[in-house]
Parts: structure tokens; sequence; C-alpha cells
């Protein structure tokens, strides 16, 4: 088994490095345009290693040949202390356009299968799990030891730390490194500058200049005739091939579709297919770098090595025949016809489970659950018809739709998320294989009209996917972005928006769009709950913490959309201590109009200090307005605090709660090997909402009729134990549960129409409307990934009016 990475040509225990005919010094910021580290391997020789040493590949991006004449890789341990030093291996010779320049390390003990033959030899002793390598313009060794001096070593032409390396690149460095697997670019060979998004781990695959790689020690030739081998063999009844790791000669198969980007390779499908309907008939032939040299139609006999590619720890696997030889012997043929998928089709269990374990090694049940059945179809020619959109395409050309149109749908044509045991079975991520036809724009309701026709593929953004060789046509069902109602005189219109990292740096047309959204289609509330508000520089990290340049545009940009001159109220966070994007300083912020609601201004807040709820003669008040909660408790750590501030409506205090929960980042996915998954995150959020609820209750407590709305972006849904610990007592109540169940989301993600942004109310908000503004989440062109809500509170002049209960009603126009 391999858990591996968004492929590049190459193998475990390397550093892979791609050239092109200049190199930059210092800001690595062209992507797979100028010298990338690629690849990076240390586990060669270790224990339980195949590769008998550690190395290092360089690739050359451009049209020219690389001169690498008094360059060097040089190596630093993770954790470099006073005494570590660079090593330095020297390099000589050039890099063909397109070619690979492979340099070996050290080796060890362990191991059988030796490297092809090496363009430069190091003596270098790499580490396994954590350390950083530079590519560098010299060969005096670096003496930078952090990762801002070797940003400014005009001599580090790229560099790459893995595993818990202090020097790295961007947010941290890249995970997952071991005995068995590298780090290692797509094969894009794209460079962001960051080593964590930008390298993944994978099955090493060294490549020398000469094209040659370590081939698994095995020479399965160029047969003529099939061996005893079919796909259905390979693929085996369960997920993980009966012959993984084992060499293969002379599978015969027709090319079904070939991928020329990315990570490239073609897929073969054996036309006599086993009346076994657990075992596949289609498979993926991975060619890494190298363009397949085959087409659709061919027959062919492929000899390689079978292997299990895990895209990350948790996901399923790929089934796939790596280091191919190819024999065409013949072209043009006909295609085996398509399976298709559709309600009919595509059972109503989505996993079996394992009580939390792995069901790798569970017999598949196509006709009982929908992830058996696409596994069992996993390479296999499948075909949708008239399938509507549930998720909006995405800048990476991916767009989401259902098989089953019957299945939880929203008002609006989406596929309704409503339970950790309901899951949606007939969604499908759909890609193209056509670089001349690529998935259209579509939002959420738009159907792929007619077929759509292409190969069942699994990767570990989403699960399964249909690499599409022939696509429908885009039926536009022209979505609109909704625009609430205006509140009334007498009523408190308090909202909340999840901005999306949203800083004085980035472009106008993301202030204007975002505050369109508030003047326009939220009518302009009079509270404004905002989330991810960041520092006056964004992911610049150098302390700044202030966010008035950022709230200063955001709030112009409302003024020229025709809202009202809002004024705003936050604390400032810690330099680095509440989560978010590195550099970045995330809060939460409330904008107010001073002509409608006035803010209490109290002195005491600060980053620190957590606010009380003060009982006095008239009511309730707090300590610090604004304020935040607990925000020395663990709970919060390295995560947004919530912000409370006192407001006054009319004459009559409200109080406002702003929270931006910890993610749900480290959740095992829906679609993994591991059934059910395990939501590692919501144990924080659990946490994170009791202290909230904590502190509700203080106000209550103090004052039982207090109008208190806790709202944001609490990352987690209405069914689960992080609501359920924050309306703990009847606290508060979650306003999402009002409206019909068709509506409510406010979030969409793979296709499932969830929600992660809430309003609550304490039992002293009594006549309210509440409405789910849906301007985002549902489009392809979004400011935001989340849709804002709104709750209008009706005033009583003496807290104790009317108790009737208006939610759910909404006003759109």
């Amino acid at each position: 088994m391999r858990i591996s990475r968004p492929r590049s040509v190459l193998l475990a225990g390397a550093v892979a490095v791609t050239l092109s005919a200049t190199a930059l010094p210092a800001a690595f910021a062209a992507p797979s345009a100028s010298a990338v580290i690629s690849e990076v391997y240390g586990g060669g020789g270790n224990s339980g290693a195949k590769l008998t040493r550690d190395f290092v590949e360089l690739a050359n991006a451009g049209s020219a040949a690389y001169d690498l004449s008094g360059f060097s890789v040089q190596y630093l341990p993770g954790a470099p202390s006073a005494g570590s030093q660079w090593q330095v291996s020297p390099l000589t010779g050039t890099v063909a356009p397109g070619g690979r320049y492979l340099v070996a390390e050290a080796a060890g003990t362990g191991g059988t299968v030796a490297l092809p033959a090496p363009d430069a030899t190091g003596t270098v002793a790499m580490s396994a799990a954590s350390g950083t390598v530079a590519l560098v313009s010299g060969t005096t060794a670096l003496t930078c030891k952090t990762a801002a001096d070797c940003a400014s070593d005009t001599r580090v032409v790229d560099l790459v730390g893995y595993g818990s390396a202090v020097v790295r690149e961007g947010s941290g460095p890249a995970t997952g490194a071991s005995a068995t697997a590298s780090v290692a670019r797509a094969a894009s060979l794209l460079d962001t500058d960051d080593n964590a998004a930008d390298l993944l781990p994978g099955a090493p695959t060294p490549v020398n200049a000469a094209g040659e790689t370590s081939g698994g020690g095995e020479d399965p030739g160029n047969p003529t005739e099939p061996g005893t081998v079919r796909v259905h063999d390979i693929q085996g009844a369960t997920r993980v091939s009966p012959l993984d790791g084992k060499a293969v000669t002379g599978v015969p198969g027709i090319v079904t579709a070939v991928r020329t980007t990315g990570s490239r390779g073609f897929w073969i499908q054996d036309p006599s297919p086993d009346a076994d309907p657990r075992t596949s008939e289609g498979v993926l032939v991975y060619t890494g770098s190298a363009a397949p040299a085959v087409s659709v139609g061919d027959s062919v006999l492929v000899s390689g090595t079978v292997d299990e590619y895990y895209p990350s720890a948790t996901t399923q696997s790929v089934t796939e025949i790596t280091a191919p030889r190819t024999t065409v012997l013949s072209s043009g043929n006909a295609l085996p016809a398509p399976v298709v998928l559709d309600a009919a089709s595509v059972p109503g269990g989505y996993a079996p489970s394992a009580d939390g374990g792995s069901i790798d090694a569970l017999p598949l049940e196509p006709a009982k659950y929908a992830l058996d059945l696409y596994e069992s179809l996993e390479g296999t020619r499948v075909e949708t018809a008239d399938t509507r959109v549930t998720g909006a395409t995405s800048s990476y050309g991916e767009v989401w739709v259902t098989v089953e149109p019957k299945q939880n749908p929203t008002r609006r044509g989406g596929t309704l998320y409503s339970s950790y045991t309901d899951q949606n079975t007939g969604r499908i991520k759909v890609m193209s294989l056509d670089a001349t036809r690529p998935v259209p724009v579509a939002n959420v309701g738009d159907v792929l009209s007619g077929t759509t026709t292409g190969v069942l593929d699994y990767d570990s953004f989403g699960g399964y996917s249909l690499q599409a060789t022939r696509l429908g046509t885009l039926t536009d069902r022209h979505l609109k972005r909704e625009v609430t109602r205006k509140q009334k005189r007498d009523e408190l219109a308090v909202s909340t928006y999840n901005v999306e990292n949203l800083d004085a740096l980035d472009d106008q047309g993301k202030f204007d769009t975002l505050a369109k959204g508030v003047a326009v289609n939220l009518a302009s509330p009079d509270i404004v709950s905002l989330e991810e508000i960041q520092d006056d520089n964004g992911a610049v990290n150098d302390g700044t913490v202030g966010s008035e340049a950022t709230l200063k545009r955001f709030t112009d940009a409302i003024v020229a959309a025709g809202g009202p001159r809002y004024s705003w109220r936050y604390v400032a966070p810690q330099d680095g201590k509440d989560g978010g994007e590195p550099g970045g300083n995330i809060r939460n912020v409330f904008l107010f109009n001073p002509a409608r609601v006035s803010f209490v201004d109290r002195a005491g807040g600060d980053a620190t200090t957590a606010v009380q709820a003060v009982k006095t003669r008239h009511g309730v008040t707090l300590s610090a307005s604004p304020g935040r909660i607990t925000p020395l408790d663990e709970s919060w750590s390295d995560s947004r605090k919530p912000l409370v501030g006192e407001f006054r409506f009319r004459g009559e205090p409200v109080f406002v709660i702003g929270n931006h929960f910890t993610s749900k980042g480290g959740d095992q996915p829906l679609h993994g090997r591991y059934q059910p998954p395990v939501r590692s995150s919501e144990t924080k959020r659990v946490r994170q909402a009791a202290e909230v609820n904590t502190f509700v209750k203080s106000l209550l407590a103090a004052d039982k009729s207090a109008r208190v709305i806790t709202l944001g972006d609490l990352n987690d849904f209405a069914f689960s134990p992080t609501m359920s610990a924050l309306t703990a007592g009847k606290a508060l109540k979650p306003l999402i549960n009002t409206l019909p169940a068709n509506e409510r989301y406010s979030y969409v993600y793979e296709g499932n129409s969830q929600t992660l942004d809430h309003i609550l109310t304490s039992p002293g908000v009594r006549r309210l409307d509440y409405d789910v503004v849906h301007i985002n989440a549902e489009f392809a062109d979004q400011a935001s990934d989340h849709d804002p809500q709104i709750v209008r509170v009706r005033a009583e002049a003496s807290g104790h009016g009317d108790h009737g209960h208006h939610g759910g009603h909404h006003g759109h126009r």
C-alpha cells in the first residue's frame, strides 16, 4: 500500500527539482517556470523501504537546456541545533528541456531496489521524517537556520521543508514523509511557495536524465500475447488488489480514456468481463510525467507493477499499474459499453461499517452500498443522463451533480445534507479530460442535459469522480441571488456573514461584491457580525494585528453600494494566536449602523481578559464591551475567540455574541476508507460551544429576560453534538430549525447543501423573523463560500410583549 500525493514523476527518498533556463533568487514565485524542488525522500535503506538510498530529483520545465554547473543540493535537519550545518551535494552537467536529473544521497542497510543510474551522487544521510532541502546557486554551505533568513538568501533557488521542519516555505512543511513515502509536487510542478499545500506524500518514483526509473526491480518486457492476468484479477473483490506490489505481464484491454495533464496516464478496460459484479473491469495505467503513448480505442497489452495509490492517509485507494510498458496491438476498436449510473442503479446505503476501522478488506457489496458500487466500477466507463448540478463549478474545473434527482432536494436545486446517517448517495463529481471542452460554468440547479460519459476515478478531493470524455450540454436554470426584505422601523436587523479572509490588500472587486451583499441583498442590517476579517496586511506575517484599513475599505464600499455608514467594534487578537491563515490574525467584528442602533462602549476588553455578566438593579450589563469569552481557555487555543457586544435599540439592551468555531480540518472524509468516519475536530467545537453556553447562562442568571443573539460560523450542523452543547438547558434556540427542511443550508460542500452558519436566540427574544439569504454558496461566481443570515427582532418596550414566535418568514423579493 502506498500513501501518496498529487503525482509528480518522482520516487520516494528523493528531492525533485524543476528547472528552467534561469534561476530566480530567493522569491520562488513562478509556478513551474523556474527551478523548484518537486520531490524529497529520506527513507532510502531504512527498515521497510524498498529503495536502498535517499535521492534528489531535478526536472527542467523550461524550453532550453539548464546548466547545473556550480549548483548544489543542500540538506539541513528538520530541527537544527546551534551546531547543525547545511550538507552540500555539488551538481554538474545539464538538464534537457522536459528532462530529469537524479541526485543519489546516502544508502542504508535496508531496501532491495536500487535507484536508476544517478546523475550526481552525494553522501547525505537524510532523515525519512523531517528535514529541509534547498536548491542553491553555488556550492558554499548556507548558514540560514530560519525560514525568514533562508528566504532572504539570494542563493536559494527553491526550498522544501518536510515533516516538522523549522525551515520551510509558506504555512508549514510538507507532511507525510516516511521510510516508504516521499513528498512531491503534482506533475504540473505547481509552486505557490507553500510546502504544505504544494507537496503531498506518496510512493517514491525516481527518474534520471535518461528517463530511467527504478522499475521495482522488474522488467516485464513488451509481450505480444496476453498474459494470464486480467483486469478483474487485479481489481479483486475488495478495495485492495490481491496483486498489490506484484509485477504483471501482458494485461489486455481497450484504452477508454487518456489523461495528458496532472497525474498522467490512461485507462484500459477488458471487453470480456467476468461474472462477478464486485470486480471492476477497468484500471488506471499511471505514466507519471510521461505523456501516454496510446490513443482511445487502442487494443493494448500492459506490463508493470500493481499499486494501491492512496491520495491521503484517510482516503480510499486507486488501483493502478505503475512503471508501465505498453504494446499496442491495434487501433480504432469499439469501446466497451458504459455502465449507466442513475436512481435505479445506485443503492440507498452509502457505506459499509467497520466500526471506525478500515473497510479496505471488506468484500464489496455493490447492490447495497453506493461506495461499494462505485469501487466496483473504478476505472470503468460509466454514463449519466440529465443530471442536476448540486455543487457549482469550482476554480479547478469540477462540478457536482446528482444521479438521484429526488434525493433530499433543496428548494433551489441542491441536495440537502441532513443527517450523519442519511448520506446522499447520488452525488458524483464531474471533471473533463478534454482540455478543449472544459466543464461548463454551472450553478446549483442547472442541468447537464443529455449524456455525460467517461471513466470513474477516485481522488482525495471529494472521492469518486467521473472523468468525462463526453460532457452533456448545460441547461441554465437562471438561479437568482436572493434579496431579503428591509427591516421595519421597530425591527432590529442582525446578520452574520463570513467574508472569507478579507484584508486591506484584497482586490477592490471583492470588497465591492461583499459590500453589495450587505447593502442590497441583506438590505443594510442594523448589526452585521463578520467572520474572517484579517489584519490590515493579510497573510504578511509581520506582527500587524489591527484591521482599521480593512474595515475602512469595506465600510466605504458599503456606502458606495447604497448602504449606511457603518461603525465597527472588535478586539484585536494576539499576534498568531487565533488560527486561520498564518499571518492573517483572523477575528470577529461587529459593524453597526449608529443611525439605528447604539453600541455601549465599556472599557476593559482586550485579547486575554474574559468578559463577565454583571447583575444590576436594571438587569444585566457586560464587564467590558466589546469583550471576549474566556479567551485563555484551552478550548480557544489557535482559534477565533467569541466577540461579545452590548447594543441598545429603542432604549432596550441587546447582547450579541459573534462566533467562529474551529474548522472541520482533520476530520476523516465521508468517502474515506474509515467508516464511519471520525470527526476529530468536533471535540474542540463542543468545548467551545459549552463555553459560549455557560456565558449565555450567566447573562440569563442575572436577567432571565435578557435578549441574547448568538450567531456566526459555527462550522457544524444543526444535528451535531456542537449544537446540543450550545443549546444546553434551552439557553438558546437555533433558528435554522424554524425553516422548512429543504431550506436549512448556508454552505455547499462536495455537492451537499449544509448548514455551518447559525443564528440562535435566548428566550427573551420573542417576536422575530429569520432568513438565510442565498447569494454565494450555490454560485460558481462567489465573493465568499458562505451565505449570510439575518434575523429581524421586533422591539418590545417593556421586554414583556407578545410571546408569539414568528421564525422562518423570509420576505425575499
